[in-house]
Formats: structure tokens, sequence, C-alpha cells
């Protein structure tokens, strides 16, 4: 632990909590006087008082969240919103109203947008955390108090049981069979046995056994412990901490949005500044000359661009969200686009986090079962068509001991098979109950596992234990690593029956004899027994041995000592945690896709390997591509970013070594996401590019950490999500791709216009106009397009690569020529034909709009031509060209709009001219397209 506070009492004297008193390496007795406390009353009230007050409320710091104020000042960090809020500003001092409401206008809502989704993201991740209150049951004073977890000191003596919530970091004084499930702070899928012993000071947290930390959940047994750190000061707040010195990585696309800007604005700012000289080297006016090239700034600047960015990743969010992902910050959602590689963490992302029965062992045979989780579908059949030695056995048959099986409805065909699933479901505390559409289990999950075992089988245990109820019990210990329970018989001459469940080797220990299919005994095979056990192992399963003996009537206690060979071995059960049926079909897709996934779990490397093979991970401990946190540490750090981008396993990994396996990645040049569920993932979480929690099974700290919260927790999401990420981003740049040309072409006209001294074929008004209306009718449809075939067949965008490639930027700047030089002989036909100013810059306007609607329907594939696209693909863009075009004809033929942007009717004929020289740009395009096909 940490450096404490002084304390209240004698603790205030600097005794104690002072340094680390590391309370797992002291006797019980020492941290009793430490802490001056009462292992058996712990402490008195007025203690308590005085304590809450020095020490505070026992909860984590809360992280703050942004004011309403600083949530809408973030959406204005953007250098093109600098430029357009200073144009603004200049059109105002220059009398141009019009323009500068546009333009605020096009800020105003990119704000709007940017601010509703980060509080709807806010409020639907706060709609994921629980708001139930936990209480924690303590002695004070001698007397058992329930008090809320936030009252608890140091010093409390606090009482557990199977179920409950450990609510502070204690030193325990006392347990009976007490096992934990430590998962979510060391990752440690198993629940962990738990004793008094004194350890060594040096001892890791994951191996503390005398230890219990707060956010664990006890699984089985009771026991008492006292308080030794609250709040911030527990194992978890040391992770908090962990979690707040890392500072969040920039996304992609906010990096390369940010150095296209501030290069779109200084270019921008360069070409105002040499319109104006060009001006005034011809004679200009320099107010005129001023007033031109703020209108030249203004055509250039893409005023859509920061909306078009919120609007389609604010789509994005909105598709993801459909796909149960929660989104809370917009940028991420394109990151997840342009990630390279996947760190995830095991339980409950590959796996279901539910223990399952999958194999049976009995000395008459070898069984598999169906069905996955807590619930009760499946079966149990002999393996690979292989039938049991025994006969049916019909009800009524005996056991050793002389007393008939319990029950009618058990499996023919093995009774070993039948005692070995009714021992391991009497043997057994857990408890399992369905709530709504789930199952929730009470207790071990690996005795919930023997329940179900039992239940597909056909053994009806309760009414067995309500015949033969339990006496006594031998509960399961580190040391003796077996269970045993003692049921009564309704047979007078019978003392009872026996059962144990355990590790292989302990249960053979106890056993003499082991039951055929027939319910007779004959001398253990011990050999046999043990391969079987090692061939399950192999494949990854966890295997626990199963016994029972008939005890003659006036026996003495249960105890180990005599059932030592007096027991008859009944069969092995192999369980493992199952991996989710989509996981594999999940991890080929991002594969395919050119990103790299790999297993970051602090579970046994045997575990971890098996359950990677099975997803479809390679992974081997021999040939360096699984490695353990104790690997990792023998790494040097030059060397480290090799082996981490080579491994695809990390077993019994800390969470700072997890901090250094998402490092190393960046180093190499990935864009990292990391998942994960349990406290000890948080500090990875903030430092991935993209950090990934689970809804369901996660902690409020990881949630807290990540960017996107998965509400079904299945690894299968993460793969849609890079899914829409990559399709986000291919919109993204679609919209760049069809709305730079038209901003270059406009102030290139302007800047042609100053140079030449010529009459400017559109005005500022008109390009505002422009500018706001296809941006709002065209552009952001496209924020809509579905995504593209190949979409997860194609490699990830490299992080270092620009928004812009070559062959975009030779588009882009075709487009721009064709609509400059077409804009100028449109404009200068039209005057020499007899048309007005007016109308000949309608008529250019015109021809903007025109042939952005073209190059529009081009744009929604950067490599396909248009006409191999599905019309009807994207409905918005038809009813956005529909509304442009109902614009169009308004600003051309209404006298208001007319006398607004100083417009004027044209003819038909002009309108042919304005068609033809689109359809001809649309046609260069197309060229364009098929030459440099492979440069995107």
């Amino acid at each position: 632990m940490k450096t404490r506070q002084p304390g209240p009492s004698g603790i205030g004297t600097g005794r104690a909590y002072t340094g680390d008193p590391a309370h797992h390496g002291l006797p019980v007795h020492e941290v009793v006087l430490l802490l001056e406390t009462d292992a058996a009353r712990g402490l008195g009230q007025e203690e308590v008082v005085r304590r809450r007050a020095q020490f505070g409320v026992n909860e984590l710091p809360r992280s703050q969240r942004a004011g309403i104020v600083r949530k809408l000042g973030r959406q204005f960090n953007n250098p093109l919103v600098y430029v357009l809020l200073a144009a603004a500003m200049v059109t105002v001092f220059l009398g141009e109203f019009l323009d500068s409401a546009v333009i605020l206008a096009v800020v105003l809502v990119n704000t709007l947008i940017g601010f509703i989704q980060e509080v709807r993201a806010e409020a639907a991740l706060d709609a994921l955390h629980s708001l139930v209150r936990t209480h924690a049951a303590v002695m004070r004073g001698g007397e058992r108090k329930h008090v809320p977890s936030e009252d608890l000191v140091p010093g409390d003596l606090v009482l557990l049981e199977a179920g409950d919530k450990v609510p502070a970091d204690l030193r325990l004084v006392r347990l009976s069979a007490l096992r934990v499930d430590e998962s979510a702070l060391t990752g440690e899928s198993d629940p962990v046995a738990k004793d008094e012993v004194v350890l060594p000071q040096v001892t890791p947290v994951a191996d503390r056994r005398n230890m219990l930390y707060s956010g664990t959940l006890v699984t089985a047994g009771t026991g008492a412990g006292i308080v030794v750190a609250t709040g911030g000061e527990t194992e978890l707040g040391e992770i908090h901490r962990l979690m707040g010195a890392v500072r969040p990585v920039a996304t992609p696309l906010t990096l390369k949005l940010a150095r296209f800007s501030t290069t779109l604005t200084v270019a921008i700012l360069a070409l105002a500044a040499v319109a104006f000289l060009a001006g005034l080297a011809h004679g200009e006016r320099p107010g005129q000359m001023f007033t031109a090239a703020v209108a030249l700034a203004v055509g250039a600047i893409p005023e859509g661009l920061p909306a078009a960015v919120t609007v389609t990743l604010a789509i994005g969010v909105r598709r993801m969200a459909r796909r149960r992902a929660v989104v809370r910050r917009l940028p991420v959602v394109e990151t997840l686009g342009s990630t390279t590689v996947i760190c995830s963490d095991k339980t409950g992302t590959f796996t279901e986090n539910q223990m399952t029965i999958r194999a049976l062992w009995t000395p008459s045979g070898w069984y598999d079962v169906t069905g996955s989780g807590y619930g009760p579908e499946g079966h149990i059949t002999p393996s690979g068509g292989q039938q049991p030695d025994g006969r049916n056995v019909p009800a009524g048959a005996t056991r050793p001991g002389g007393a008939a099986l319990p029950g009618d409805a058990l499996l023919p065909g093995d009774a070993a098979l039948q005692w070995s699933l009714l021992g391991g479901a009497a043997c057994n505390d857990a408890s399992i109950r369905r709530e709504g559409s789930g199952w929730q289990v009470r207790g071990d999950p690996t005795e919930a596992a023997m329940l179900v075992a039992a239940g597909k089988g056909g053994i009806k245990v309760q009414d067995f234990l309500a015949a033969n109820p339990r006496q006594s019990e031998l509960p399961f210990t580190s040391e003796r690593q077996f269970m045993a329970t003692l049921h009564a018989s309704t047979l007078p001459q019978d003392g009872g029956t026996v059962f144990v469940k355990g590790a292989v080797e302990r249960v053979l220990e106890l056993c003499a004899h082991e039951m055929d299919g027939q319910g007779a005994g004959s001398l253990v095979r011990r050999h046999a027994v043990l391969g079987a056990a090692h061939a399950l192992a192999d494949k990854g399963l966890r295997v626990l041995a199963t016994a029972m003996m008939s005890l003659p009537a006036g026996s003495g206690p249960l105890s180990a000592t005599a059932l030592r060979g007096r027991m008859t071995l009944t069969g092995l059960h192999a369980m493992h945690d199952p991996p989710r049926e989509a996981a594999a079909a999940s991890v080929k897709a991002c594969q395919r896709a050119g990103v790299g996934v790999k297993m970051i779990t602090g579970d046994h490397v045997r575990t971890a390997v098996t359950v990677a093979a099975a997803v479809g991970l390679a992974a081997d401990s021999a040939a360096g591509t699984a490695l353990t946190g104790a690997d990792l540490d023998a790494i040097p750090a030059d060397r480290l970013p090799e082996a981490v981008e080579r491994a695809t396993v990390f077993a019994r990994v800390s969470p700072e070594q997890k901090l250094r396996l998402i490092d190393a990645l960046q180093s190499r040049g990935h864009v990292a996401a990391m998942t994960g569920d349990g406290v000890n993932d948080a500090p990875a979480l903030r430092q991935a590019n993209v950090g990934i929690s689970m809804g369901r099974s996660g902690t409020e700290v990881a949630k807290e950490a990540s960017d996107i919260v998965l509400t079904d927790d299945d690894f299968a999401t993460i793969e849609a999500a890079v899914e829409e990420g990559r399709n986000v981003f291919d919109n993204l740049t679609k919209f760049i791709v069809w709305t730079l040309p038209t901003n270059m072409a406009e102030g290139l006209v302007i800047l042609v216009a100053i140079l030449l001294g010529a009459t400017l074929p559109i005005l500022p008004t008109q390009i505002l106009w422009i500018n706001m209306t296809t941006a709002v009718a065209l552009g952001l449809m496209l924020a809509f397009e579905p995504k593209e075939p190949g979409l997860m067949s194609r490699p990830p965008r490299p992080p270092d690569r620009p928004l812009l490639t070559w062959a975009l930027t030779v588009r882009v700047l075709l487009v721009s020529a064709l609509l400059v030089a077409g804009t100028w002989w449109l404009f200068e036909h039209e005057v020499a034909t007899g048309a007005s100013v007016a109308q000949a810059r309608t008529s250019a306007v015109n021809l903007f709009v025109a042939v952005e609607v073209f190059y529009l329907f081009s744009c929604r594939s950067l490599t396909r031509p248009a006409w191999r696209i599905h019309p009807f693909g994207n409905r918005w863009l038809l009813l956005g060209v529909l509304v442009q075009a109902g614009g169009q004809l308004a600003l051309t033929y209404t006298p208001l709009m007319n006398g607004l942007f100083h417009t004027a009717p044209i003819g038909a004929d002009a309108w042919l001219r304005i068609l033809g020289l689109a359809l001809l740009a649309s046609l260069a395009v197309a060229v364009d397209k098929r030459l440099r096909r492979r440069g995107f």
C-alpha cells in the first residue's frame, strides 16, 4: 500500500500509517496493534466518528467532468473555426452584415452539434453506471451492524460471506473456505482461495492470500478482516491515480485535421495577401483591395468542413450505438477505423465469462457436454460415439455399501457418471437463478458449472438434498485442495454418504477404489486417472475429480484423516470459460482487414494460449508468441517493442505492464485499441488510442477511463465498430475531396480577377451562398453513404498517411482547374453574347453548383466509376440534390433572391452550356479515377 495520512487516536502518533505498512507481511496481532482496533469487537462508535473525520469517506475521488461553458468552448478548438471567426469580425467591420451572419451561423451549427453529441454520450454512459449503494456488515463495539460502504474507516472489522463485494482493503483475521473473485483487479479468472498465513513483504498483489481488496467479490465461504485502507488509499485507488496520470492520446483524425486545417489556413491567408498586394500594384484603393482579399479568404475557406466532420462522426456514433457500442468522444469513431492493433482482455471479451463443463470422464468412458454458460440447455453424450462399458442401470441399482441410487430419472448406462454428477452438485455451495433473460450465479463459478452439468444429466439434486440433508462439511482450503460433505442417510444401518470434489491428485490420495459403469468398485488405476486428467488439461480445461463413500453407522466426525484411503473415485469434470461463438469469426475479419489482435490477460499463460488458439490467434510460449509478465520484465527496454510486436498473447501481466505494452506498440507506429473490463485495465485504457470497456461486466473505473463502452461485452462488436470507423473516415475523405475543389476554385477565380484587374465573375455573397447551401444539401449527404464493398478486406490506413494522398490532391487540383477555366469561359461568353453582368454571374454560380452535383455522384466512391454505384443506395443524397436544385431555381428566378444575391434570370441556352460544361468535368474526373485507381 502507499503512504497513509496520520490517523486518529493512537495511529495519529506517527507509529502507524507512515510509509507502507505492508499488512500482508505482518501477523494479525501486529496489524491489530498497528491500527489500534479489536479483532473481535471492532471499533467503538466514537472512534469511528473521529477516524472518518481524519480519513474521509471511503470512495474513490470522482473525476471532474467539464461544465457547459467548457464543453461549448471545446467545440471552437479548430484552426478553420478561428479563421471563420476572424472573417466574421472583419466583415462586420466592413459592413458586410449578411456575410457575417452566414459565417457565424456555420460556427454556431458546428458548436451545437458537437456539444449535443458530447452531452448525449455522457448521458448514455451514466445510464450504464450502477446506482445501487453497497453496504457492509461490520462489528462495532461488539455489535454486528450494516453500514454504507462509504462509512468504513481504517480499523473497522468487516464481516463477509459469499456474494458480498469487498468494500475496502482488508487484512484477514479469520475465515472459513473463503474464495474471492479478483479478476477485476488482477485479471485472474479463477476465484482465489484465501488464508491468514503471513507472507513475505515482496509478495505481489495477485498472490497476497491473506488480503482482500476493494472491488473484488466473495464467491464462497465466510471471513472477517480489518480495514487497512479506504478510498483513494486502496489498491483500487492506486490504479485510479495511475490512470489519472496518463494523458489521453490525440486521435489520428484530430491530428490530421489539425495539420490539414493549419496548412489550409496558411495557404488561404497567403493567397489573400498576394491578392491584396497585387491589387495595390495595379493601383487599386487599399480599402477596396482589403475587401477583395477578405472575399477571397471567405471563398477559399471550406465553411462546411467543421460541421461536416461533426455530423459525419455523429452519424457514425448513432450507427455504432445500434451495433451496441456507446461512444464517449466523437473523434474516436474514426480512430477505430485507423486502428492497426487491438489488445483485448480474455475474460468476458473473447470468452463468455461463464465456466462451463465441456467433458466428463469416468472409469467406464468419456463424455461430451453440450451447451454453454449457466443456462440449462445442453446434453451429455458419449464422446465420439464411444459407449460406456456398463449396462443400463435401472432405478434402484446399488452402490458400494448397498444403498440405492437416488431418484429414478438418472442417466442410464454409467453409474459412475451419475454419482460423479450428483457428487459435484451436492458437494457444492453455489446457486443459480434466472434474472431477466439471463442466469446469475451466487458463489464459485466452478461450482455453478457443476450444478449446470448435473442438471443436463437429469440429476435431481434438490430431491437428494431434501432426503439426505448435509450434516457436516470439510471446506475447501488451499492446503487441503478439496471439499467434502456428509449427507444423512434414510437407512438406519447407514451412517450417511460422503461426497468429495477437488484437485485430481488430492482426491486420488483419498481413493482406494474406482467405480465402474455398474456401480461396483475395483482398485483405482491411478495412471489411467492421471492420464485422463493430463489429456484434458492439455486442452486448456480445468479438471476436478469427484469421489464418494458410504459411511457405516456410528462413524466418527468427518475429517480428512478418516477419508484417506477409503473413498471411491467416480469421475472427472473438465471445464473452461468458453470462447464466444462470434469471437473466432471476428478475429479472422480483423486479421483479414490488416488489424493485428493481441490478447492481454492476468490469467495463466496455459489458459490464455488455449483460448487464443480457439479464437484463431497463433500462440506458442515456446516460439515467443506468448509472453508472461515475468518475461516482459526480463526483456531489455530497447528490445521490448520488437518482442511485443511479435507476440500475440500476454499472460499474468500487471497494470504497469499493460501500460508498457501499449506504449511499446505506439512506439512502433501503431494505432492501438485496448479493451478491458477490470480496474487493472483502466490505465492502459486511458493510454491507448482507443480505450474500449465492457458495459455489462466492466467496472465503473474502466468505463470512466474508456472512449467506447460495449453494451454487450462482445469482441464481435469491436470488429463491427472498426468497420463503422473505417466508413466514417471514408465518408469524411469523400466530403473533403468533394468540397475543396469548389473552395479552391472560388479563391482562384477572385485572385485571377484581381491579378488581371477584371470584373469579378462571382461576388462574395454568391460564394457564401454556394458554400453554405451545397455543404448542407449536398456535402453532408455523403455522411449517410453506406459502406463500400471490401471495406474490411483492405489494410488500415498508415497513421502517418496524410488526409489527402497524392492521387486525391491531383484530383482536387484537376476539378479546381476545370471550375476556374469553365467559370471564366462561361462568364466571358455570356457577357460577349449580350448578357448582363448579373446574368453572367448567375450562370457562373449555377455552373459551380452543377459541377458540384455531378462531382458529388463521382465522390460516392473514390475508386469505382459513378455508374457502378447503386443509384438509390443513398436516398438522402438524392433528396439533397432536389433541394439544391430548388434553391438554385429560387436564386435565379425569384426577385427577393435576385436582390439579396445580385442575380438575374437566365435563359434555356445558358442552362445547356452549364450542363454541358458540368458533364465534361464529370467525364474528366472519370478518366482520372480510372488512371489513378491504385493511388488511394
